[in-house]
């Protein structure tokens, strides 16, 4: 397979990871340094630390993915590391919803005192996408492993 092919993909985790990183070190940094109502800064703490801990598989994922479309780009998409791969982006993504599920009760807080409902659908939409995620990851590791199971058959046979 020709690199080009998944080189646009590779330039999209990038982008991924970019905006994240940028957030990470002078977004969510100024936010914890300097809240807009320090009367809910003790509710804030957790939820930027939870963050920041999400931040930690989110990289891992994506280096995975990475990875992943490096073994594409080398012709072995149908080998055990790839399959690898997905597991580790499935754990990944399933960790990431850990975390948040375990910010929602600071983030219930930070509405509830704040008077903004809104604010726990915001805190929701991780969980979602990361549970989305850790499913698209669990179907295609199962299908790429019967793939391999298929093609051992096959090599056997032949």
């Amino acid at each position: 397979m020709k690199k080009g092919t998944t080189f646009f993909l590779k330039i999209a985790v990038v982008l991924i990871g970019t905006p994240v990183l940028a957030l990470g070190l002078w977004g969510i940094y100024d936010l914890a340094k300097n809240p807009a109502n320090p009367d809910y800064a003790h509710i804030l703490y957790p939820i930027v630390i939870g963050i920041y801990l999400s931040a930690i598989p989110f990289y891992m994922a994506l280096y995975q993915t990475f990875r992943l479309l490096g073994y594409i780009d080398r012709n072995e998409a149908f080998s055990v590391m790839s399959v690898k791969a997905l597991s580790h982006i499935k754990k990944d993504a399933i960790i990431i919803s850990i975390l948040y599920v375990l910010m929602m009760p600071f983030i219930f807080l930070l509405a509830q005192s704040d008077d903004a409902p809104g604010l726990i659908l915001f805190g929701m939409i991780p969980i979602f996408a990361s549970i989305v995620i850790a499913v698209f990851a669990a179907v295609l590791q199962r299908l790429l492993q019967q793939a391999i199971d298929i093609k051992s058959e096959n090599d056997l046979t032949v």
